[in-house]
């Protein structure tokens, strides 16, 4: 008899709630995140069938723990198998339009694999993604909501994260709950489950549902319930000691016997203590379910029982063994398979197992998968991995591995070939036998590693392929070319350029593909390294190769090169990158087309057209992700244009949870470097910390040390350190310098913030009555640096464009600021060249241009300047800069300055939060909600009280209805529909 579900009532109203607001259309992710054994399982259990019997279809999918072997889509596969059997007919109908969906549920679907290219896998798997959102769509209605559960997440591999997080950013109008549970316990620093959860959880339509260990009052009504009685209190205490409020610990302690002195203190003990009172032939049955997990199908547990030396069973032993186990409440039955009634327990039983026994469980596993021809080659490869079974092992990882890259799954496919690497040298004759060399083994996997965001492991690959090549002229040179290609991936461009002159001087001349990309390659590494004349005739070399031989994807990147060296104006760029990237998707060379569209994306931003920036980075981005390429370097720097021109367009908004979180190590913290720029134009109060965070980061990619370095000199300059923050900027131009060009053209932007900051040190000693002729000197070199810069620099097209052109006028501005005088004109120029789009910069220019026009006694035209840029400031939640003029304004006494968007005091952010205050949402929860943190939230209520003159927040809840305040905030502009540089 099951135990009776008690306590929860928190946690079950807001579920169902939650699958109440899906009927209307208002579909919803809940995160259940909580220490194992805290009853997330049982919870869902008991919701699922109080909301079936209410109308709602119930579906749950569970991932499985296979190490290193990833069975990719297994929870999606397994919910849609359920569905399928609930609603044939609407399932048939949606595989029937997305053939690519009967790959998850037992068919081929789509293209046989031998006649699938690239470009039909990548658009299989937008298919596959898509139609799995139709199917969960198709079977739910607003009368029959459908509640789908995803278990243990954080064994989730890594497509099965990708879909997921698909499936959320597509939930519209769907009468769909969505609950994924994970271990909290599970998730270390680096657990790859950890940044998804981060990012979901920031996710407009997801919110988190808390489930604590018992209190005392529910541990006191659990136990009764499992005991069947009420417990005495020393009991209760004994308890609570002991499992500390989990509620499995807590079922397991008193089943076992709560008064018993002899039990263990340990839960391993506890479930051993469990499973040791069955008989010898349960016993061995439920240690050989384990060595599958938490569940088995049953036809698979039979078989494996019967190719088990160990059980040997006699005709009907495992009926017997099986009932025993499930009456013992060991073993259950979930959804139609066997299942451990906690996966605790699994792992408990799994770990009390000797070497022998472990390894003969897996072998009969291995058995029984070959005799019935049921699982996948990963299950295969995991249980032959454990036997071990090496020859068996490298056999089905590289079918694994092989299934993994048709189903566009990297990282998966990354995961098997490093285990066929890992097995090569151990069974050579089965590698022999692989219709692959090591070297090219090598070579896919530094690929996968690549597509998969693992540009520092694809290298090391790469290196290794070379190292196996032998002495095949062509195998060698093409090895070298994909290492240079590789290293371009982590902006080494020396080294590049050095493993691409190599490929060339070990390559026959006569044409051969080999030799075309090559070339290819050698061209961009020399564009990169600024050899702009070299890059441009190499890669017309390569293009005209590359036609001889037919090979349209390096004729593709030849031209992108040559498109973006050559010395021509952006839109005859533009125009020979879309042919470029005509040929890469004919091509169905993936990484070229990412890095053709990158380029295409990078052409229109510095050309000052940021709604083709927009446009081309959107598609890009949604590109990158149809072909699992999110986080490979071109699929980043796509991701880092979207952010960019978002923040250009004035919108400080923290990024979406699909735009900074998913990646891992080094693409997280590039990309953090981008969202550095709106939190410190919002006046985040740990933008300084977080830049600096990043300083571990520097040697890999001077991109991130140049926008992490900048971004901290313009907070530190905000924050009122300015001598921290000139000393700061040298630090990074010092290593920039050391890595690219001394006239890298970020310099600009980095040399206008120094000099800005320059000149309020300057500002200070005068108010002060210093001497200031030490920082005039200083801004005079340092203005002779940016300008040197400007004039000697290679921008893309041979002009400086728009943005540098501004930052140069901005720094001729500022260093007039910093010699004292109120230079209106350099002033009003900063502001012309910013009239290609830059929001707020235009702004804070404004703001000066007010300052220097009150020096000058211009009064009517400073308060013109102020309004506008006070107005701007509100409307995009600059906090920093509105603080910044409103002091002008009254410092000034230039008056009329217009209210702010969200009322007649508060700005349009500090409007947003009393608004969600007088809903009751405290500090963290209005934070969830506008993607905030919490210690932001407090600054902004702090600034709400001071405003409206009260002395708490129900104070200033009642003041702002009663002066129309709330609800009265501008709605937020919505996002530039946009979608970071080797290029």
């Amino acid at each position: 008899m099951s135990t009776p579900f008690v306590a929860r009532t928190e946690q079950v109203a807001r579920l169902a709630q939650a699958l109440d607001r899906a009927r209307t259309g208002a579909p919803t992710l809940v995160l259940l995140g909580a220490d194992a054994g805290v009853g997330k399982t049982r919870l869902l259990r008991h919701v699922g069938d109080v909301v079936a019997a209410g109308g709602a279809r119930v579906v749950t999918g569970h991932c499985v723990d296979l190490g290193e072997i990833g069975l990719p889509y297994l929870p999606f596969a397994e919910a849609l198998g359920v569905l399928r059997g609930t609603d044939p007919t609407a399932v048939a109908r949606v595989v029937e339009a997305r053939p690519a969906l009967g790959r998850l549920l037992g068919g081929t679907g789509g293209r046989a694999a031998d006649d699938a290219g690239p470009a039909d896998a990548a658009d299989e798997r937008r298919e596959l993604f898509e139609g799995v959102l139709e199917v969960l769509a198709a079977c739910a209605s607003p009368q029959h909501p459908l509640l789908l559960v995803l278990e243990d997440l954080h064994w989730a591999d890594a497509s099965s994260r990708d879909l997921l997080r698909f499936v959320v950013s597509r939930l519209s109008d769907q009468p769909l709950l969505v609950v994924a549970t994970y271990r909290t316990d599970d998730l270390h620093r680096r657990h790859p489950w950890r940044p998804v959860a981060a990012e979901l959880a920031r996710h407009p339509r997801s919110s988190h549902l808390a489930l604590a260990p018992f209190t005392d009052d529910e541990l006191r009504e659990f136990a009764a319930a499992v005991a069947g009685r009420a417990l005495p209190e020393d009991q209760l205490h004994r308890l609570r000691e002991r499992a500390e409020g989990n509620a499995y610990f807590t079922e397991e302690l008193i089943e076992a016997g709560a008064d018993a002195d002899a039990l263990p203190w340990s839960l391993a003990d506890v479930l051993r203590t469990r499973v040791e009172r069955l008989d010898a032939a349960t016993v061995r049955l439920v240690q050989l379910a384990s060595a599958a997990g938490r569940r088995v199908d049953e036809p698979l547990l039979r078989a494996a029982a019967q190719a088990d030396p160990g059980a040997a069973p006699a005709a009907g032993a495992v009926d017997a063994a099986l009932r025993e186990a499930v009456t013992q409440h060991v073993l259950v039955v979930e959804d139609g398979r066997i299942a451990f009634r906690h996966a605790l327990l699994a792992e408990a039983v799994y770990a009390d197992l000797l070497p022998g026994e472990a390894a003969a469980a897996h072998r009969a596993f291995l058995a029984a998968l070959d005799a019935t021809a049921r699982g996948a080659a990963a299950q295969r490869a995991a249980h032959a991995l454990r036997v071990p079974d090496l020859p068996v092992a490298l056999g089905a990882s590289w079918e694994a591995a092989v299934q993994a890259a048709r189903v566009l799954a990297p990282a998966e496919e990354l995961r098997h070939l490093e285990v066929v690497l890992r097995l090569w040298d151990a069974v050579p004759d089965v590698a022999a036998g692989l219709p692959a060399s090591r070297a090219s083994v090598l070579r896919t996997a530094a690929s996968a590693a690549s597509r998969a965001g693992e540009s520092e492991r694809a290298v090391q690959l790469a290196r290794a392929a070379v190292a196996e090549a032998g002495d095949d002229p062509l195998t060698r040179g093409g090895a070298r070319t994909d290492l240079a290609r590789h290293l371009l991936g982590t902006e080494s461009i020396d080294a590049a350029l050095a493993e691409a002159t190599a490929a060339l001087g070990e390559l026959p001349d006569a044409p051969s593909r080999e030799r075309a990309w090559a070339l290819a390659t050698f061209a961009r590494a020399a564009l990169n390294a600024g050899r702009e004349d070299e890059a441009t005739e190499t890669a017309a070399r390569a293009a005209q190769v590359a036609r001889e031989v037919g090979d349209v994807a390096a004729e593709s990147d030849a031209l992108t090169t040559a498109a973006v060296g050559e010395q021509i104006d952006h839109e005859r760029s533009a125009q020979l990158l879309t042919e470029a990237l005509a040929r890469a998707v004919a091509s169905g060379d993936h990484t070229t087309e990412l890095r053709t569209r990158y380029n295409l994306t990078a052409t229109a931003y510095y050309a000052g057209d940021l709604v083709r920036a927009a446009h081309k980075a959107d598609v890009g981005h949604r590109r990158a992700v149809e072909l699992g390429m999110a986080w490979a370097p071109h699929g980043v720097d796509l991701q880092m244009f979207r952010l960019l021109v978002r923040y250009v367009g004035g919108d400080l908004a923290a990024p979406a949870p699909d735009e900074v979180a998913g990646g891992r190590g080094e693409v997280r913290a590039f990309l953090t470097t981008v969202e550095l720029y709106a939190a410190v134009a919002r006046g985040d109060g740990d933008a300084v910390e977080r830049a600096l965070a990043l300083e571990p980061w520097w040697p890999r990619d001077p991109r991130l040390t140049l926008f992490a370095g900048g971004n901290a000199v313009d907070a530190l300059t905000w924050r009122g350190e300015p001598a921290r923050a000139v000393a700061y900027a040298d630090r990074v131009d010092t290593h920039v310098r050391s890595v690219w060009s001394p006239e890298y053209l970020g310099g600009i932007w980095l040399g206008a913030l120094a000099l800005a900051a320059v000149a309020d040190l300057a500002d200070a000693r005068r108010a002060a009555g210093q001497d200031d002729a030490d920082l005039v000197a200083d801004a005079d070199a340092r203005l002779a640096r940016v300008v040197r810069t400007a004039d000697e620099g290679r921008p893309r097209g041979g002009t400086l464009g728009p943005e540098g052109r501004a930052w140069l006028a901005r720094a001729h501005a500022e260093h007039a600021r910093a010699a004292g005088r109120a230079d209106v004109e350099a002033w009003r120029a900063a502001l012309a060249e910013l009239a290609y789009g830059h929001r707020y910069e235009t702004a804070r220019v404004r703001w000066r241009l007010a300052e220097a026009l009150v020096a000058r006694g211009d009064r009517g035209a400073a308060a013109t300047e102020a309004q506008a840029a006070l107005a701007e400031a509100h409307a995009m939640g600059a906090a920093p800069l509105a603080e910044a003029v409103a002091d002008l304004v009254r410092r000034a006494r230039l008056g009329g300055a217009p209210a702010a968007p969200g009322g007649d005091v508060l700005t349009a952010r500090e409007s947003e939060v009393l608004t969600l205050v007088a809903q009751g949402l405290s500090n963290r929860q209005v934070g969830e909600r506008l993607f905030i943190s919490g210690k932001t939230v407090s600054v902004h209520v702090s600034n709400v009280l001071a405003k409206l003159g009260a002395s708490g927040r129900t104070e200033a809840v009642a003041i702002a209805h009663r002066r129309g305040l709330l609800g009265t905030a501008a709605a937020r502009e919505g996002r530039v529909s946009a979608t970071g540089p080797t290029v």
